[in-house]
């Protein structure tokens, strides 16, 4: 399996922007796969520079139903025009970070057509699977990092239904993709213990430098340690968390960057 990211928030390459966001180019011996678009068409800019053709791609999947990852799908849409997008039922809910910022995706595209809507778990084939674990006991506590869900006017604390991930099989390993893991990298990583785990961790807003967030964080890793996963991470890891993780878990946590190639 060859993984290019086209989009995170960092970048080691002149030629490749960076953007608060994730899209990610996964080519498996069956499919060509885009995960996440992005906030923008940045992605779309950076597959040019790095001799990535959009329009191979057969199977698109959207993580959840925020703008920093669902932002680029209209460019994906004219760069490609035969993949349908997958995406949660849940998607197109009223998403805020607080109560002032909608963070939630474009509304008028919600009657698109080459949007596919899922429940709580789709097999796709004998090599892809998406599935949203909201019917799965929590053993770690939902933080919500301040981000909310407007219902009848209310606004809520989120609890991200809107989020599923992304399984792959290949010759006998399993690729788990998680765009947030709003519901809890732990959660996610003792729900599916896969062989390896690529996707943000949701920790950037803590501070390995007050006592009590690098507390949690050394359990987190731990906890991460305890799974037989390999874990690449970036985009809302944060880079402070990620050292700081990283120093713990040596190389089984590696770190992701617009531009890079992963062969797994």
């Amino acid at each position: 399996m060859r993984i290019t990211v086209l989009t995170e928030n960092t970048t080691e390459r002149e030629d490749i922007c960076a953007e608060h966001g994730l899209s990610l180019y996964i080519e498996t011996p069956h499919h060509t796969i885009l995960f996440d678009m992005g906030q923008t068409d940045a992605f779309a800019r950076n597959a040019d520079r790095l001799g990535i053709d959009l329009g191979k791609v057969d199977v698109a999947v959207l993580s959840h139903g925020h703008y920093d990852h669902g932002g680029g799908i209209c460019a994906f849409f004219e760069r490609n025009d035969r993949a349908s997008v997958y995406l949660s039922r849940h998607a197109f809910g009223l998403h805020y970070n607080g109560t002032q910022k909608y963070i939630g995706l474009d509304p008028s595209l919600r009657q698109n057509d080459r949007l596919l809507f899922t429940g709580d778990s789709l097999i796709i084939d004998d090599e892809l699977a998406l599935y949203s674990c909201n019917d799965r006991e929590r053993e770690f506590p939902l933080n919500p990092f301040g981000l909310s869900i407007q219902r009848n006017g209310a606004f809520l604390p989120e609890n991200f239904i809107h989020e599923h991930y992304l399984e792959i099989r290949e010759n006998g390993r399993r690729v788990l993709f998680s765009g947030c893991s709003h519901k809890g990298i732990l959660n996610i990583a003792r729900w599916f213990a896969p062989d390896v785990l690529v996707g943000g961790f949701h920790f950037s807003k803590l501070d390995p430098d007050l006592p009590a967030d690098a507390a949690f964080l050394r359990d987190a890793a731990d906890c991460l340690l305890s799974c037989p996963t390999r874990y690449f991470t970036g985009h809302c890891t944060g880079l402070p968390v990620y050292e700081f993780m990283r120093a713990r878990m040596g190389e089984r946590l590696s770190r992701i960057s617009a531009g890079m190639t992963l062969t797994i």
